[in-house]
């Protein structure tokens, strides 16, 4: 009777510990859909946005794997053309950073307000929490442009109900110590002061998506 007593509680107990314990929960995945800005543009490795944002995101706690699906050159119409690819199905959030290059060519401002208009309505349709990075025009395009241009970004996120971060190169914009040497992109420096900048913003972002 002993024995069989203590043959029943060893395999209780054998089989206690072989029951899997609670699931890990997995990273949240944050998909930066943008161009040269946020894609690392000539910066070693380590030193891109999505890299240093993923990093300043660990040291807060938030357990988060940023994506970097930005493409140099990319207008808001090419970001559009590849979402579908690029925020793939296990995406949970999103930074939208694009328009850049539109307003460098001196596009009509209609041309990425209407690319962004669909990659917001397709992020909410997929029920995604956005965060919208925002530009601004060149001085040298002139006020009218720049009024139409600037202000697209504001209007979208509040049609979409998209987070707005105003300007993505707030304090690096003409800092020459911050920026490549074409005067344009942010280098490492450059990066660390814009990470430092939206991270807020992010971790609100997260926390949307979280909930």
């Amino acid at each position: 009777m002993i024995k069989t007593l203590t043959l029943a509680i060893s395999l209780l107990l054998a089989g206690l510990a072989a029951a899997p314990g609670p699931a890990l929960a997995a990273p949240l995945r944050l998909v930066v859909l943008g161009d040269s800005l946020s894609a690392g543009y000539n910066l070693g490795p380590g030193e891109g946005f999505t890299d240093q944002l993923q990093k300043a995101l660990a040291a807060k706690g938030h357990d988060v794997v940023v994506v970097n699906a930005g493409v140099s050159g990319d207008t808001a119409a090419a970001g559009l053309a590849r979402l579908d690819w690029s925020v793939g199905p296990d995406a949970e959030a999103v930074i939208v950073e694009l328009g850049a290059n539109d307003m460098l060519r001196g596009f009509d401002p209609d041309k990425p307000r209407e690319a962004l208009d669909a990659i917001l309505t397709r992020l909410n349709e997929r029920k995604l929490p956005v965060l919208l990075a925002g530009m601004r025009a060149a001085p040298n395009l002139g006020p009218d442009y720049a009024r139409r241009f600037d202000g697209l970004y504001p209007a979208l996120a509040d049609k979409h109900g998209a987070m707005l971060y105003p300007f993505f190169l707030d304090g690096v914009a003409a800092q020459p110590a911050l920026l490549l040497a074409d005067g344009m992109h942010p280098n490492a420096d450059g990066i660390a002061v814009i990470v430092e900048k939206i991270l807020p913003a992010v971790e609100e972002l997260v926390a949307q998506a979280a909930r």
